[in-house]
């Protein structure tokens, strides 16, 4: 079968991707540019058996052929499925639930111990936070609440690190999760305000779609307890923008820790703002560029899961992580 890699972000998940095929050497594997502009490349769009991509959109050539689109990460929200063929398949793939999980810890942790910030006052040899001293008393994570929009991969994961540390853990999602799984209270959709009102740490894990574009705005934030933070690991749009800006401009909630964003750079270029609100003027937020969940196992974790598609599809078998079935 014809692969093709399209696009910068799809090609890094080249290097060793043959090591988990059942016969690589019946395949034929081509990387292509973001533009397709260079000599052949729409060409081989168009032929391909298989994309591996993340990018989906009118204009692109038609790849009459495809047999299976597949994502190289969760999100699928800028692959538009009115340009696939009828009898491609779209999936995706996970693997980063665990890299994500780390970051989020990281990031709760440090709000409880100022390891950096101690280390560089015993530097100048002062001992604030010296114990015994006055004021020298942290908080535990352990003893915090943590909220969590979403129970997919990262939800549940998230839960068993957060029970981990002795932390209770309230789950709001669409269906009630099985009570085997790590969660202490369920709170259902509509029961939004009371869910924001019960955690010290809201986690947005959710994919952007339709009935999420949005979902946590001004009330969801006039919810919280004042010094609770938001951290969004899912989507940025899950949040609405403006709302999210002006409830840390106005110091309504405790802070937030934000790794997806509402901008990003365009192909080839290196820097853009994030969004069209100055965040990065605002104390109370940490601000990283959508790197949560990237690292060298994820993307081990997603070639594996990719190759073991390409290799379902060769043999006839079901698809794993199915986001659209053929339609014919």
């Amino acid at each position: 079968m014809k692969i093709l890699f399209h696009g910068s972000n799809a090609t890094q998940f080249r290097d060793g991707f043959e090591a988990g095929l059942n016969a690589p050497q019946t395949h034929t594997i081509r990387c292509v540019s973001d533009d397709l502009d260079k000599p052949g490349e729409r060409e081989s769009f168009a032929e391909a058996d298989i994309i591996i991509g993340i990018r989906l959109r009118a204009g692109d050539p038609v790849p009459t052929a495809l047999r299976l689109y597949q994502a190289p990460a969760a999100g699928t929200d800028a692959i538009d499925t009115s340009c696939l063929p009828a009898q491609a398949a779209l999936c995706n793939c996970f693997g980063h639930e665990a890299a994500i999980a780390e970051y989020v810890f990281a990031a709760l942790l440090a709000r409880h111990v100022p390891l950096i910030e101690a280390d560089k006052q015993l530097r100048r040899g002062q001992w604030d936070f010296w114990a015994g001293r006055p004021g020298a008393l942290r908080s535990e994570l352990g003893a915090a609440t943590l909220g969590l929009i979403g129970f997919g991969h990262i939800g549940r994961i998230l839960a068993e690190r957060g029970r981990a540390f002795g932390m209770k853990v309230n789950v709001m999602n669409r269906t009630r999760p099985d009570t085997a799984l790590a969660f202490d209270e369920y709170f259902p959709m509509q029961a939004r305000d009371a869910f924001m009102a019960s955690a010290d740490y809201i986690v947005v894990t959710l994919p952007l779609l339709d009935s999420t574009r949005g979902l946590v705005g001004a009330r969801e934030f006039a919810a919280m307890r004042p010094g609770a933070v938001i951290v969004n690991v899912g989507r940025g749009a899950v949040i609405d923008e403006a709302a999210l800006y002006a409830a840390l401009r106005e110091r309504r909630i405790g802070g937030a820790i934000i790794d997806t964003w509402y901008r990003y750079p365009a192909a080839g270029e290196a820097e853009a703002e994030p969004s069209q609100f100055a965040f990065r003027e605002l104390d109370n937020v940490v601000m990283t560029p959508h790197m949560s969940g990237w690292t060298a196992g994820t993307m081990r974790r997603r070639q594996q899961a990719m190759a073991e598609n390409i290799n379902r599809l060769d043999a006839s078998k079901p698809l794993i992580n199915i986001v659209r079935a053929p339609l014919a």
